[in-house]
């Protein structure tokens, strides 16, 4: 039998909670009438007047992101909005409902769990948000900037604000590179995909991270690149087993229980071997069979456009030990440049196969970046740049613009530039051929050769001129 509540218990317990709406509905009335003496103050304008008002400082906020700003404040006011619409929707059903309510035993459990999940957790979240705003203030060892990292009130969540926000010198001294400030810095195109970016900077801090690769390399591939670093550890596989020695690696196919295959439609090497449809990527065919990947440089072809590195080297003999091949594969120009003790960093993304894993499997160095990217050499440091597979007539003439010039800034007078059966309609081979002849490099090999009725392969091999400083 139920247990009958007295009727000044009920009553009490009526009043306990118009009195605890109410305090919620007195809470959200101040953080309104905060916000809007902080907007009367024209921190929401492009005011320079207002700002020197209040700093003292000429141009203090140049450089602030002020609708970002603004942008974190409509959020904020959103929710005491939504907040305030859920209170006054309580109100008006149990003005409705004052018949039931008599007669209702409602317990403090159930006045508690409404509080707190309705009321106080949406307060909190607001409160929160407001905390995070930063405005510009004195900052760095000797206060010589007012500006504030004009993207921190663009991201919600805190490890991205961390990551963004400049490091000082613990010892209140100018760092090693000179500087007050280490700056971590992230793409420009991040603030385009900040959803994304989230999802990719959520997670427990030194726990695992997700199994997001993917994720990163679309980030990546959208401009949102670098990428911030993270405080969570990589997975790998729980059965990764010890990689075959150098002499045997170069031409063998790795271990299946070395790749995590879960972002992928293929689960093996095999599979991505030969003509199988399901492999799920379309360029670079082949790359997967050793046997046929061996063959590549050393053995004559009916093509002119195919050049030897027997013929390359000794054009350059013994000078040649570093370089970068450019373009899509799985590491095999690097593994017969290895044979000449010549060492090749290839650039790799994982476009529907393991291709970083792959490479590294067979004991040679990828480079993990996009054609967004500028390369991470010094200048004049190469010897050599072999391109094949990636670049051809798709690309953009602005962007291969600057791509050349990149790798002319990273290559050395006397460095050797190998464009390796590049390919395009047959239509805009003369815009092409000016894209690579505006380097003024000295011509070694030059050939064009067929490859459909529409279409022709390109190669050259090319010598940077020394410059006057």
């Amino acid at each position: 039998m139920a247990r009958l509540c007295h009727p000044k218990c009920r009553l009490g317990n009526k009043s306990m909670g118009w009195l605890q709406i109410l305090l919620g509905g007195l809470v959200i009335i101040l953080s309104i009438c905060s916000l809007v003496k902080f907007y009367s103050a024209g921190f929401f304008f492009h005011n320079e007047d207002i700002c020197r008002q209040f700093t003292g400082v000429k141009d203090a906020y140049e450089g602030f992101d002020i609708k970002a700003l603004s942008d974190r404040v409509g959020e904020v006011l959103n929710k005491l909005e939504s907040l305030q619409e859920k209170l006054e929707s309580a109100v008006q059903q149990m003005e409705k409902d004052k018949e039931t309510l008599r007669t209702t035993n409602i317990t403090k459990f159930e006045y508690k769990k409404y509080l707190e999940e309705d009321v106080i957790r949406p307060l909190y979240a607001a409160h929160i948000s407001l905390r995070l705003i930063r405005l510009p203030k004195a900052e760095g060892i000797h206060n010589s900037t007012m500006k504030e990292e004009p993207l921190i009130n663009t991201f919600v969540i805190e490890e991205i604000r961390k990551y963004i926000t400049p490091k000082e010198s613990r010892t209140g001294k100018l760092n090693i590179y000179g500087t007050e400030r280490i700056y971590n810095t992230i793409g420009h195109a991040c603030v385009l995909y900040k959803k994304e970016l989230e999802e990719y900077m959520s997670y427990d801090i030194g726990s695992y991270c997700n199994d997001d690769w993917n994720l990163a390399q679309k980030l990546m591939l959208n401009g949102c690149d670098p990428l911030p670093r993270r405080r969570c550890l990589t997975r790998a596989s729980m059965v990764y087993q010890k990689p075959y020695p150098i002499n045997e690696s170069l031409w063998k196919l790795p271990d299946d229980r070395n790749v995590r295959w879960s972002n992928y439609q293929c689960r093996n090497f095999k599979c991505l071997m030969g003509n199988n449809t399901k492999k799920g990527y379309f360029k670079c065919v082949g790359c997967f069979e050793m046997e046929k990947e061996k063959l590549k440089w050393v053995t004559n072809s009916s093509l002119s456009v195919d050049f030897l590195i027997s013929d390359v080297l000794t054009i350059k003999p013994g000078e040649m030990r570093i370089g970068l091949d450019f373009g899509i594969g799985t590491g095999s120009f690097a593994a017969r440049m290895r044979k000449h003790n010549i060492t090749v960093v290839s650039t790799a993304l994982n476009l529907k196969a393991p291709f970083n894993e792959m490479i590294a499997l067979r004991g040679l160095i990828p480079l993990f970046v996009t054609l967004n990217q500028r390369l991470p050499f010094f200048d004049n440091t190469m010897d050599m740049i072999h391109t094949s597979g990636f670049l051809d007539g798709w690309i953009d003439l602005q962007l291969l613009d600057f791509i050349l010039f990149d790798w002319d800034r990273i290559l050395r007078p006397g460095g050797l530039l190998w464009i390796d059966r590049f390919f395009c309609v047959r239509k805009d081979l003369d815009d092409f051929m000016y894209m690579f002849l505006q380097l003024r490099y000295k011509k070694h090999k030059w050939a064009i050769s067929p490859k459909s009725k529409d279409e022709v392969y390109f190669s050259a091999l090319l010598e940077k001129p020394p410059r006057a400083i």
